[in-house]
């Protein structure tokens, strides 16, 4: 009988990666290494080398230093997801630490973060002071790095791309999360900057500039419900490329500023759109699966984008697609050691909830005799959405091919279907949510292919707290076991401990743990412990910054005074994003072992 480790991939990436100024390299982070680590691959194809080897550091982002000697990188120590810069070269793969104050956390451009002469360096952190984040610039040949104070920001700083000349850079402002991001315009040279546009309840995502620098592209839900796509010019004033009733996810454009790519989110599955600038005409596309995309880049001439890659049946893979051809071309092999033609297609459905919305759900239907047990997934965020890729690395095809079915729901709050939607979450955390969570069960206990009687929960993050929500709180549908990893069970608690740098957002999102302290703690699954009575596994990261140990911790307690069967596995080296392979692959068998445990009876 195969398990779990047999459908894992056999390398995972984290969502970045970076094209050589010269073309002809690729940068990305997998965990081949058992970590997460950086690695590169020539374009046209050949063996990937890494050039970083950390054990307890693990990358999440990757940029080539312009004269292509080596790679700059941010990583953290055993997920404590405080994420300092690092140069490696590639010559001999030593690693120099670029930032290095205990208990910060710095961010990369999102965009090159190398000035286009190569001569700067630009990234943010709060190295100086706690709850704010500077823009910071490094002079690369002097060494000394100065701070630029953004006039009129309040929130979290994120800096964007540098004009073509080099003078201006684009920053956000980070004041609501996804749903309330500024843009302002960092005159370098000077040290002054200014806001171009928010303040509207509106938010921005920066996109590279136009090669003449008259603007540069962003995505944006001004005036709309859905991220659109824009050119915004150096006064704020916005020219629509594309607004469609979707949200525009990401954007690339190629290095002579001629080929615009861009991919947007239709249900979850992403749909490529390309455009001629020169012509203004939009071009032909090919035809790909449900899949999920991220990290669009472009090659020089505008032939190829570079991506992300990720269907239901196959992990993400490092891909190219020629846009003349339309061959799409694997750099990268990871894959699962089962046969993925046994593999199920989840299936999209809509499920009615309680106040008249229709949420948004892939299901995994095992090819098996009914009626079958089936889980309720519930995605972390809650700011992200169930996409039809690998999900989960392959445990939702792994339970279905056991015989269990999984019901992935996008709940409100998710992204992908506007703003509003993603806004009824906002202060109602164990509100709303949990109406659709009461609607997702009622609507399985509904179906003659499902045992009503083995229902189970399984969620991260966010979703740990709607599973102990679940638990707490609809006690009524008597579920046969559920899965919380490092989810939230005091809100109290859980928004006091958010760091200082993040704990307006949090303020935001969730409530202020003093004045709203009364309310919290009704919507916190401790309150409701005692009608918790189903088996339940919790997961937790000792370094867990932004769900600490306590959340946790709390839980267990209550439950096992009054007898609850209640499994608790901490991982010492380990926080909000576990970071080791050896951690995920235990941790997901150990999920599903527990879950088939109490389902398959």
């Amino acid at each position: 009988m195969r398990g779990y480790a047999d459908f894992e991939p056999t390398m995972r990436f984290k969502e970045t990666l970076a094209l050589s100024r010269d073309g002809r390299h690729v940068a990305y982070v997998d965990d081949v290494l058992g970590q997460f680590n950086v690695a590169v691959q020539p374009l046209l194809g050949g063996p990937a080398t890494h050039v970083t080897t950390g054990t307890d550091s693990g990358a999440s982002a990757v940029a080539w230093y312009p004269d292509g000697s080596g790679v700059l990188y941010l990583a953290d120590t055993k997920g404590d997801q405080n994420d300092h810069l690092y140069r490696a070269a590639l010559r001999d793969g030593e690693s120099e630490a670029l930032t290095g104050v205990p208990g910060t956390h710095h961010f990369l451009p999102v965009g090159d973060p190398f000035s286009p002469d190569g001569g700067r360096l630009a990234y943010t952190g709060n190295d100086h002071t706690p709850h704010r984040f500077d823009l910071l610039i490094r002079d690369l040949p002097a060494g000394a790095t100065r701070r630029i104070q953004v006039d009129g920001a309040e929130g979290a700083l994120g800096p964007g791309h540098w004009s073509p000349d080099g003078n201006l850079l684009t920053v956000v402002e980070v004041r609501g999360g996804r749903t309330d991001r500024h843009v302002h315009l960092v005159r370098v040279g000077e040290g002054t900057s200014t806001r171009l546009a928010g303040g509207t309840g509106a938010a921005y995502w920066l996109g590279p500039w136009l090669p003449d620098g008259s603007g540069f592209l962003v995505r944006s839900n001004h005036e709309r419900d859905f991220l659109g796509l824009a050119v915004m010019d150096t006064s704020g004033k916005l020219d629509w490329l594309d607004t469609p009733q979707w949200d525009v996810e990401d954007v690339a454009l190629s290095p002579d500023g001629r080929t615009l790519v861009w991919s947007v989110n239709v249900d979850g599955a992403s749909q490529l759109r390309v455009r001629d600038l020169g012509t203004g005409r939009d071009l032909p596309t090919p035809d790909l699966p449900p899949c999920h995309i991220s990290s669009l880049a472009i090659t020089g001439g505008g032939g190829s984008v570079v991506m992300l890659v990720s269907t239901p049946t196959r992990p993400a893979n490092v891909a190219t697609l020629d846009l003349r051809g339309g061959a799409l071309r694997w750099l990268t092999g990871a894959a699962p050691a089962a046969d993925p033609s046994t593999f199920v297609e989840p299936e999209l459905l809509r499920y009615p909830t309680h106040d008249g919305r229709r949420i948004s759900a892939y299901l995994y239907r095992p090819v098996a005799a009914g009626p079958v047990p089936v889980v309720l997934a519930i995605h972390g965020g809650p700011a992200l959405q169930e996409r039809p890729g690998y999900s989960n690395d392959g445990l939702f095809q792994y339970l279905a091919s056991r015989g269990v079915a999984v019901l992935a729901p996008n709940v409100r709050g998710s992204t992908g279907y506007g703003l509003t939607f993603q806004q009824l979450i906002h202060r109602d955390w164990g509100g709303g949510d949990l109406g659709d969570f009461a609607a997702a069960a009622e609507h399985l206990r509904g179906q003659d292919w499902v045992d009503a009687g083995r229902m189970a929960l399984l969620g991260k993050s966010y979703g740990g707290f709607a599973v102990l929500s679940c638990l707490s709180r609809l006690p009524a549908f008597d579920w046969a076991a559920a899965v919380d990893w490092c989810g939230p069970s005091n809100l109290v608690t859980a928004a006091s401990a958010v760091p200082p740098a993040f704990r307006s957002q949090a303020t935001l999102f969730i409530g202020d743990p003093e004045k709203d302290a009364e309310f919290l703690l009704s919507r916190s699954p401790v309150t409701y412990a005692d009608q918790i009575r189903a088996p339940l596994f919790i997961i937790q990261g000792a370094n867990d910054t932004r769900v600490p140990q306590h959340e946790s911790d709390q839980i267990v307690e209550l439950l096992r005074a009054r007898g609850v069967e209640v499994r608790y596995d901490v991982y010492p080296d380990e926080g909000h994003l576990f970071g080791k392979r050896e951690n995920q692959t235990r941790a997901r068998s150990s999920i599903a072992d527990f879950l088939l445990t109490h389902l398959l009876r």
